[in-house]
């Protein structure tokens, strides 16, 4: 049961358990020392729960618990994982890996079908999804024209 009272100094409303009446506190609002009062007799009154006093709360009841040889069966059968669940449970998600053919070239040597085949490997064939040839422009740093280019996008799980 909570008690509400003020505080003598500001006037502030406060409200505390009933079990600390008695005991001295400070005011949140001024910081002044003030004793929680006891409970008025309004306060008590209103202590009472109405459930308990009831017609109702009175009344005997026997309840008996049914008896199984067996287990008993279950009343609400288990749902199916949703599929978005069932799809972040996998160990696996799926990734991309871009390769760009301007990566690819190291001393005027083109490594680009070498550099694909090593990544497929890597990955492993049975996880790629889907390769995407893409064509992009980029600024060639010797030239400093914008030039023309192409690439592969690999999706694939990992």
């Amino acid at each position: 049961m909570d008690i509400t009272f003020k505080c003598p100094a500001c006037e502030q409303e406060l409200e505390a358990d009933s079990s600390l009446s008695g005991t001295q506190i400070e005011c949140p609002s001024c910081g002044e020392s003030i004793v929680i009062p006891e409970p008025t007799p309004e306060q008590k009154a209103e202590a009472l729960n109405p459930i308990a006093t009831s017609a109702a709360a009175k009344e005997e009841k026997h309840f008996s618990v049914p008896t199984r040889s067996g287990p008993a069966e279950a009343l609400i059968k288990k749902a199916n994982k949703p599929l978005e669940v069932a799809a972040k449970e996998t160990d696996r998600r799926m990734r991309i890996k871009t390769i760009r053919h301007c990566d690819c070239i190291e001393l005027g040597k083109d490594h680009f079908d070498e550099t694909v085949s090593e990544t497929i490997q890597k990955i492993g064939e049975k996880y790629v999804m889907a390769i995407h040839p893409i064509s992009y422009t980029h600024l060639d740093p010797v030239t400093q024209k914008l030039m023309d280019d192409y690439g592969v996008i690999i999706v694939f799980q990992g």
